[in-house]
């Protein structure tokens, strides 16, 4: 099991500073960023900071999509970015949610998740590409034959077929053992139809962590279901409830959600919080006592999880690094 953090963009940077440097330490090896230009400051720059102040950590969004940039620009930050941390950078990729959505504008078709996917390896990697309206090849002279790691985040079949097909990894939002197990099988066994070698094949499981007394990590997480809650939202949409394709512990929690409001993405005052129980937040989350932590975490690991990300922005963010650093991380080492 590997170990990550991930910012919001409202970090102020001597801080995020800081904190990388404390997680390196402790044994985290990727950080990540959301990549919501509106909602949060450009996450790039940071990285780029952050990547300055550390040796061994990974850098990377998650996730970006194919809509927020032109598809060379995107190629040529990921692969300067690469350059500049001597090949310590990934990227999480998704079909877009409130980098886009919060524009009014619709998340990518999976076609096109796929096609960006191509493209963005194939021109960091120093190949030629084509496409949309670009009407001549692109080619970076300076590409030095990097190739990206690219991580999908998915729930649907579909996109989990994508992320099978396409993706070095998966990117789950949730940390509830059976959904994850259930969902990683369905990429792994897409890949595996389609000719791929699964074997490294890996999966992140990023969700809020809180050590401490439960009633107080349940209040300061209590954001993160209902985050998820609109992804499976577009599920059911799509596919309905009655569905053997998705698992039932997957919809069932959303049946009494009203909307989402995409300007308070992530944050513990959106207004539409009322249908996440308490059962729901400890299941979706890693909370409790440092030994709580590690029980869930082999969990997980059986269950086919290969990272654990943090969403590291519900508070005591000092702490939680130091008690993984010296509680719970070595249990995996």
């Amino acid at each position: 099991m590997e170990f990550g953090i991930c910012f919001k963009g409202f970090v102020e940077p001597d801080r995020a500073k800081a904190l990388v440097r404390q997680a390196e330490n402790a044994g985290f090896t990727y950080c990540w960023f959301y990549d919501s230009h509106i909602l949060w400051r450009e996450s790039y720059i940071a990285m780029a900071m952050c990547i300055e102040h550390t040796t061994k950590m990974r850098f990377g969004p998650c996730v970006t999509n194919p809509n927020t940039r032109d598809w060379s620009l995107a190629a040529s930050m990921f692969g300067s970015l690469a350059k500049q941390s001597k090949g310590r950078f990934d990227i999480g990729l998704g079909r877009g949610d409130s980098a886009v959505r919060v524009m009014g504008l619709k998340p990518a078709t999976l076609a096109k998740l796929e096609e960006f996917a191509d493209v963005v390896k194939a021109l960091i990697r120093g190949d030629e590409a084509q496409y949309g309206d670009c009407p001549n090849p692109v080619k970076f002279p300076w590409a030095e034959g990097y190739e990206l790691p690219i991580w999908v985040a998915a729930y649907g079949p579909k996109a989990l077929s994508s992320a099978g097909r396409v993706g070095d990894g998966l990117v789950l939002q949730i940390a509830e053992p059976t959904i994850v197990k259930w969902l990683s099988d369905q990429a792994k066994k897409a890949g595996v139809e389609a000719g791929r070698d699964m074997s490294d094949y890996k999966v992140m499981v990023a969700a809020p962590a809180y050590t401490g007394p439960v009633d107080k990590a349940i209040e300061a997480v209590r954001w993160f279901p209902a985050m998820v809650g609109n992804h499976v939202a577009d599920i059911v949409e799509k596919y309905g409830t009655d569905n053997d394709e998705i698992p039932s512990s997957l919809t069932d929690y959303i049946k009494n959600r009203k909307g989402y409001d995409y300007s308070k993405h992530g944050q513990s005052s959106n207004a539409y919080l009322d249908f996440i129980t308490e059962d729901v937040v400890e299941s979706f989350c890693v909370l409790g006592s440092p030994e709580a932590h590690i029980q869930k975490l082999r969990e997980l690991e059986t269950a086919g999880a290969t990272q654990f990300n943090i969403y590291l922005d519900s508070g005591n963010e000092e702490k939680i690094i130091a008690d993984y650093g010296t509680e719970i991380i070595p249990a995996f080492s």
